[in-house]
């Protein structure tokens, strides 16, 4: 009953030839779960293994994950998933937040509603730190040719050599990680992007189409182009070498919040076409729902890099 309802008011708010339909697959999550126990029942993994990305021996877990009220809403209103990545300067003092979803999503529009942080909320700033929103399948060996990655990355402080403040989109072809070598396609904001913004993702027919706040800002295609499903994912984490000098011992802590994310399978829909869904679902109640389809048999969805 839901799912037909929630189809009607997708094709009533948008024109059903523009809109997905039942049988192609929606996610939606706008993260309204009383506790991680429930984010785990809807298809959610909090990373608990060590190792790439970030800093080498930090720790992940459900520590670094939490479910708050929006502070903009007011008593029982909006809630969000807000990732923490904290360090004392060290691997056993660092911490660093990831979340997966399964691995079922390729060709469609991705959506999410973020907020990157540029300053901590905890100590001083300057620690090469990374906010992210993905897509990703596993590499299986170095160079593996069925790698599919397409993310979003912002680094306040800067990294990677290069000091300015910015976001990455890029759409990868394959990498080898140690020693690093990628192949891959960026494009680049050089700008604070500190704040709310809606990222958003058109993968078909060969072309990604990347959008900043309803605003065209790249478009990638060729051997970059995804091949494989991927997992949904949600990170933040510490470039290695990236630490602040001098500060062991010196707790800092960054914050990124999350208000939703969508996912329309096997269709290109618009900014304003993906907005306004996401008004019709909430504006029916709808908290969550998945109607993606598992691949047969469903891959596995390690929530690992």
């Amino acid at each position: 009953m839901r799912a037909s309802f929630v189809a009607a008011l997708f094709a009533l708010l948008t024109g059903c030839a523009s809109m997905p339909r039942a049988d192609d697959g929606v996610f939606f999550d706008d993260f309204s779960q009383p506790d991680l126990a429930s984010l785990a029942r809807d298809g959610w993994t909090v990373r608990e293994k060590r190792g790439h990305p970030g800093l080498d021996g930090a720790g992940w877990g459900s520590g670094a994950i939490a479910l708050v009220p929006d502070p903009q809403s007011g008593a029982g209103g909006n809630r969000l998933l807000r990732l923490s990545a904290s360090t004392d300067g060290t691997p056993q003092g660092t911490t660093q937040a990831q979340l997966c979803h399964a691995r079922k999503y390729l060709a469609g529009t991705y959506a999410a509603r973020v907020r990157f942080s540029d300053a901590p909320v905890q100590g001083p700033e300057g620690d090469v730190v990374v906010q992210t929103f993905y897509a990703v399948s596993p590499l299986k060996f170095d160079f593996d040719p069925e790698y599919s990655e397409l993310d979003w990355e912002y680094l306040p402080n800067g990294g990677w050599g290069d000091a300015r403040t910015r976001l990455y989109g890029v759409s990868w072809q394959t990498v080898r990680i140690e020693p690093w070598l990628a192949f891959n396609q960026p494009h680049q904001e050089f700008r604070s992007m500190d704040g709310w913004h809606v990222l958003l993702m058109q993968v078909a027919s060969g072309t990604t189409r990347l959008f900043i706040d309803g605003e065209l800002r790249a478009e990638h295609s060729g051997r970059n182009y995804p091949v494989v499903p991927m997992s949904l994912n949600f990170s933040e984490w510490f470039s290695p070498g990236g630490l602040l000098a001098g500060t062991v011992g010196v707790v800092r802590r960054y914050e990124q919040d999350v208000d939703w994310v969508f996912h329309a399978r096997n269709r290109v829909l618009s900014p304003a076409q993906v907005q306004a869904s996401v008004e019709g679902l909430r504006a029916a109640g709808t908290t969550h729902t998945d109607s993606v389809p598992a691949g047969t048999p469903a891959l596995a969805s390690p929530c690992d890099f």
